[in-house]
């Protein structure tokens, strides 16, 4: 693909995840080397509704979003916790409950 296509379709992408960020009700916080491994709030929402063993629609569907953009989350929250699977992230938020 064009590098130009590319950079369109992520720009569209970015306003997009924009305007889902601002029709939650929640801002985007400035980034810092303090903030980078901090779930956010949407992070951390669909982190807890992973014991559920809900699907990427169905989170979407739970939370008002785009299946894309739980995906996007749901590997932020993967790389911030140091986990590779949906398995491994639901025995971490038990682990760290009790």
């Amino acid at each position: 693909m064009r590098g130009w296509r590319r950079q369109a379709q992520h720009g569209s992408l970015r306003r997009t995840r924009r305007a889902e960020l601002r029709a939650t009700g929640e801002r985007a916080r400035k980034g810092s080397a303090e903030t980078q491994d901090v779930l956010t709030t949407q992070e951390a929402q669909i982190a807890g509704l992973v014991s559920e063993g809900l699907s990427n629609s169905e989170f979407a569907s739970r939370l008002f979003t785009s299946p894309a953009t739980v995906d996007f989350h749901l590997r932020r929250v993967f790389r911030k916790l140091g986990v590779a699977s949906r398995t491994q992230l639901a025995n971490t938020l038990m682990a760290d409950s009790s």
